[in-house]
């Protein structure tokens, strides 16, 4: 599998390599009525499929940007590194 499908533009990036690392990204997007983000629980599903594959959360990293699109708001983009438990 090469490494463009290994990516999942609807959800994120979603790396499914068998490698010592996988380094996903999700974006979290805001409700559109109300406070926090409608897809936070993306994120601890996320940790938890790759528990049980044999991975650990390893680096945690966010950052916001900008949107200009239909609602506008900022976006904040999660970007997670397993490292697998040996």
């Amino acid at each position: 599998m090469g490494v463009m499908n290994s990516f999942n533009d609807e959800a994120g990036q979603i790396n499914s390599g068998n490698g010592k690392y996988r380094v996903m990204q999700v974006v979290l997007r805001e409700k559109f009525v109300g406070k926090g983000s409608k897809n936070f629980g993306e994120i601890e599903d996320l940790c938890n499929r790759q528990y049980a594959e044999g991975y650990r959360l390893h680096t945690f990293a966010q950052s916001t940007a900008g949107s200009t699109g239909f609602g506008g708001g900022d976006r904040t983009v999660c970007n997670l590194v397993f490292e697998r438990i040996d």
